[in-house]
């Protein structure tokens, strides 16, 4: 068989498209292969439910455990109950966790999607920073310690195991556990009497609306009784 220059120039450009094609499915493939944290953005002294979570194993190995260890900057840590996963924590004596360990009940296997989650407080100390949650995935066959951190002029894509990063704002204005500013009761009387107001100021354009409306019916009506009539 002659090999042709079109064969070789058709089989070249098979190859490129087919390594191509490779490197799209690939591309995702490997950002999904990490865990990631949800929101991956919060601001300082406020609650914030943190969702961290990863849909593969260690080299295909089901997980058995997921292991965060809790870093600087951090005022209060809870875990959130959840029947697929038992909760132990390692605590600090100022009764704040060092680390929380989530152990699966029943060993999640590689390729189903699986979280966990922490209701966390950052400190003011932690204002416009970045704080990074360092994971270890424990499996029935080896681990991944999800902990690297980029440097400057790195990304997250130069890692092999990154560590889920949060970006942490300025401090929360609000007050209360979840960054909300409370109501008072004159407030709400004060909420109360704008809103009666706005309804107030809002019944003459409405009357007007239905007014119009009317009129515009009637005169659609006179209208087809006189075309009937000179039918």
């Amino acid at each position: 068989m002659t090999v042709t220059p079109a064969s070789r120039r058709r089989a070249r450009t098979i190859a490129g498209i087919l390594a191509g094609a490779a490197l799209v499915l690939a591309a995702p493939l490997a950002a999904s292969a990490h865990v990631h944290v949800t929101p991956d953005a919060s601001d300082a002294g406020s609650t914030t439910r943190l969702a961290f979570s990863f849909s593969h194993g260690c080299e295909d190995s089901p997980t058995t455990a997921v292991k965060i260890t809790i870093p600087q900057g951090i005022d209060g840590v809870k875990p959130v109950l959840d029947g697929a996963w038992k909760i132990t924590r390692e605590l600090n004596t100022d009764g704040i966790p060092s680390s929380v360990t989530f152990t699966a009940t029943t060993p999640v296997d590689s390729g189903v999607a699986a979280s966990v989650a922490l209701d966390v407080i950052f400190s003011s100390s932690a204002a416009n920073t970045s704080v990074a949650f360092p994971v270890l995935q424990t499996c029935e066959t080896g681990s991944t310690d999800w902990s690297e951190v980029a440097a400057e002029g790195q990304s997250e894509d130069d890692l092999n195991a990154p560590a889920p990063v949060v970006a942490v704002g300025a401090v929360s204005t609000g007050s209360g556990d979840h960054g909300h500013a409370s109501t008072t009761d004159g407030d709400a009387d004060a909420h109360a009497a704008t809103t009666a107001a706005a309804a107030s100021d809002a019944d003459p354009v409405a009357r007007w609306l239905s007014g119009g409306a009317l009129a515009a019916a009637i005169a659609a009506l006179v209208v087809a009784l006189v075309r009937r009539r000179r039918a």
